[in-house]
């Protein structure tokens, strides 16, 4: 461990296992540690045992479960958009070649008591009840403008300047109402809170482009796809992406102590009695918890069910989101659900997650809105997590750091974190314009 390094990388969650893969693509020289005896960190996956170790402090989870290894309980679900950023890393790196992917069953938005499915057709948008009839008709003059809108194409502009107009705005002029709005900011363009209303428009078209490039990808009911085995497969896939390449791999570390010289730049990574020389550090927070600053919390509901979330047509894969105005809260709620489908759970068995960004200290009723609507649940297991974000200077200290996980169901903010440190760290912008046709979903 006595050498010199381009990067000590700490952690093996996902955000710094994909950097570690492309940094060793680029021919710099990694050495990756964890703390932990396993790949993951807080994105890891857990079997029954591991799950019951955790929240129970036991490790007999009960026997009408089932067997512990067909579980791969993941601890920050979240789906793949067909067509985001994270497959097109995947694809860039040709991490593909060491996973299989399965389009997710469908995604629901719950509205005035009851669940729909967000559309998926012309046929299923005309008959959704989230719209009024007159509504729908001024919604669809307002999708085709996004459809056909290029950003390069002043033609598709309609004489509206994107980047100058709200999003408040270039709605008002489709004379869409609060349900359309709501529908549309949250289901499709998957906004956190409403705070977007306020902001440029181009960016809520952006997001509802991608939706529906996303959605065209596998025709199938959502725009999502999953990984078999779980999200736990992600980060050991871009770990071995980096050990191709030359970088090195060292588990159970449980001191790592960054070194930084007189003028506070890191100088090295000291664990062990031993000192790894490097020009630069990239971790999570919880390894420079001095540089880091709390900026919320995450509540979430763990449950093992016997059926599929209610009214979202017996969906063995399925996201529901609900709108912070259905519940009176500052931001959305999210409901996820996977299961035997995608190898995460025994045949007859479901893994569903409540997730919130935490308003109260009191989980348990904070989330009952979103629990209520799973049904019966054989086994519930309630958590929270601080989410941090760096305050230090990386241009100053060479120590790049990842913000925590969000409590949103898809990825989208993850690869973007990802994106801006390997910018920060290398000065190139990451080439991802690249054959999407590579990846595929798994077929039954």
């Amino acid at each position: 461990m006595d050498e010199k390094y381009d990067v000590v990388v700490l952690g093996t969650g996902l955000k710094e296992c994909i950097l570690s893969g492309l940094l060793s693509v680029d021919g710099l020289k990694v050495l990756h540690m964890d703390r932990n005896d396993y790949y993951g960190g807080e994105s890891t996956s857990l079997n029954l045992i591991q799950l019951w170790k955790k929240f129970r402090n036991s490790d007999n989870p009960p026997a009408h479960l089932g067997s512990s290894r067909d579980y791969n309980v993941d601890m920050v679900p979240k789906f793949i958009m067909a067509n985001g950023a994270l497959v097109r890393v995947l694809i860039h790196t040709d991490v593909t070649k060491y996973m299989y992917f399965k389009a997710v069953d469908g995604s629901y938005v719950f509205n005035k008591g009851k669940v729909h499915k967000v559309p998926a057709t012309a046929m299923e948008a005309l008959q959704t009840p989230l719209m009024g009839m007159f509504e729908k008709y001024r919604a669809r003059k307002f999708f085709t403008y996004v459809h056909d809108y290029n950003e390069n194409d002043p033609r598709t502009h309609e004489g509206m300047d994107l980047t100058r107009v709200t999003t408040r705005k270039l709605i008002a002029k489709y004379g869409l109402g609060d349900d359309a709005i709501e529908f549309i900011g949250h289901a499709l363009a998957l906004h956190r809170d409403d705070r977007y209303l306020n902001e440029p428009a181009l960016d809520t078209v952006k997001r509802m482009k991608l939706y529906e490039e996303s959605f065209a990808r596998f025709q199938g009911g959502s725009p999502y796809i999953y990984p078999l085995y779980g999200l736990g497969e992600l980060p050991q896939a871009f770990a071995r992406l980096s050990a191709v390449y030359g970088g090195i791999y060292m588990l159970n570390k449980r001191e790592c102590k960054v070194e930084f010289n007189d003028e506070g730049q890191v100088i090295g990574v000291t664990s062990e009695g031993e000192t790894a020389k490097c020009k630069k550090v990239v971790c999570d927070p919880s390894y420079l918890p001095n540089k880091v600053r709390k900026v919320g919390k995450v509540a979430r509901a763990i449950c093992i069910m016997s059926h599929p979330i209610p009214n979202t047509n017996y969906s063995q894969s399925v996201q529901v989101i609900i709108p912070q105005r259905q519940l009176g809260r500052k931001s959305d709620m999210y409901l996820f659900c996977c299961s035997n489908s995608h190898k995460v759970a025994p045949k007859g068995k479901f893994i569903a997650f409540v997730s919130a960004e935490a308003e109260t200290d009191r989980p348990e009723i904070e989330l009952k809105p979103g629990v209520n609507l799973l049904g019966p649940v054989d086994e519930i297991f309630y958590d929270t997590y601080d989410r941090y974000e760096p305050v230090n200077e990386s241009s100053v200290d060479n120590c790049f750091i990842s913000t925590s996980y969000d409590a949103t169901t898809h990825f989208e903010s993850t690869v973007k974190d990802v994106l801006n440190m390997y910018t920060k760290i290398t000065g190139k912008v990451l080439d991802l314009s690249v054959d999407l046709s590579a990846a595929s979903a798994a077929e039954e």
